[in-house]
């Protein structure tokens, strides 16, 4: 039989990770601009706390800051009007989760390099080559720039709240649920499934688990482990060539809370609530879990977060409908609304 399969995976050039990473940024984006303009995309709050820095080590290279709210195609659409005028050869997102989500899909549009600088680990986003963007209804996962370098200056993500950290290691250790998601579909659906993917999501998933009690407020060797394994994750993501390692049943759950109303949870956390019960669905050790995101000090509870019980119910037995095309534990209909309940209730999570 012929062989004609043919696959591209994209990883960083360039891993800066440490204390004062923020050094090293003029040298990468001396390397990968060729030509144009740097297109730093960051928000106002974000701009004082690194953007700022990051645009003096710029001084002499030619760069426009564009200041930009949450990741939305809306938003995509103003912030691509706005450079319309300008020859873009070069893109670094400075900030959270949304930035550097519009920054690699503005990136990805344009055909320029993607540097990725985070200012808080709040999520594996940081180092993937998928971006979570809202469209009016509710988040899709779509392509993106795989980010040909990230530097990631510990000191200055270590200042974010330590819910930022909390929340990104969450986002990492359902990296535990979604391969096994994953691993089904291959089993009953015949979905193509990498070994070399699931391996390293899962690694970056029980390095965590097995040290959630590092993981603790204002220790920069905190999200030094953190950010680590966040990079590790998306590498998973890249041999996949999709977010499938990353992201099963538990983040289902959480976009259809984004959809329904999250209160003030953040994904990870979300995330976190949509891995206990999908573990419990597939009779695996979700107290496990539980007491690990207990340990980092992550609620698991939706009424600390200001979410009522029933909202809780109705976006674990809608979830499955946020991405048909994705088997999971969750199945290809809507959950009984008693199955939800009690699997929502014998978890903990309301």
């Amino acid at each position: 039989m012929e062989f004609n399969k043919t696959k591209a995976m994209h990883f960083p050039n360039d891993v800066y990770i440490g204390h004062n990473a923020i050094d090293s940024m003029r040298i990468v984006a001396e390397k990968n601009l060729k030509s144009g303009t740097i297109l730093v995309i960051t928000g106002q709050k974000t701009y004082r706390i690194a953007g700022e820095a990051v645009v003096n080590k710029l001084e002499g290279l030619k760069h426009y800051v564009l200041f930009s709210g949450n990741a939305t195609m809306d938003a995509i659409k103003s912030a691509r009007e706005e450079i319309a005028d300008i020859k873009v050869g070069l893109v670094i997102g400075v900030g959270g989760g949304s930035k550097i989500d519009m920054g690699k899909k503005i990136a990805f549009d344009l055909n320029v390099p993607f540097i990725s600088f985070p200012t808080a680990p709040s999520h594996d986003g940081i180092a993937s080559p998928r971006a979570s963007i809202y469209d009016g209804k509710s988040f899709l996962s779509i392509e993106a720039a795989m980010p040909t370098a990230i530097v990631a200056d510990t000191e200055i993500m270590a200042k974010a709240p330590y819910r930022f950290a909390a929340a990104g290691a969450s986002d990492v250790i359902a990296n535990i649920t979604a391969v096994m998601d994953w691993k089904m579909a291959n089993r009953i659906k015949g979905e193509i499934f990498s070994t070399t993917a699931a391996v390293i999501s899962e690694y970056s998933s029980r390095e965590l688990i097995e040290n959630a009690n590092m993981i603790q407020p204002g220790l920069e060797a905190s999200i030094w482990m953190i950010t680590k394994q966040i990079l590790a994750s998306g590498t998973a993501m890249a041999i996949a060539g999709s977010s499938r390692p990353a992201s099963g049943s538990e983040h289902l759950f959480a976009h259809a809370l984004e959809i329904l109303g999250s209160g003030n949870a953040m994904h990870g956390e979300q995330v976190a609530m949509g891995s206990l019960v999908s573990m419990y669905l597939h009779g695996g050790d979700w107290k496990m879990l539980y007491d690990t995101y207990k340990k980092i000090g992550v609620s698991t509870k939706a009424k600390d977060y200001g979410i009522p019980d029933e909202i809780a119910i109705k976006a674990l037995s809608i979830a499955h409908r946020l991405r048909p095309q994705r088997y999971t534990i969750l199945g290809e209909t809507d959950l009984n609304e008693e199955v939800s309940r009690n699997a929502l209730k014998l978890t903990g999570v309301i």
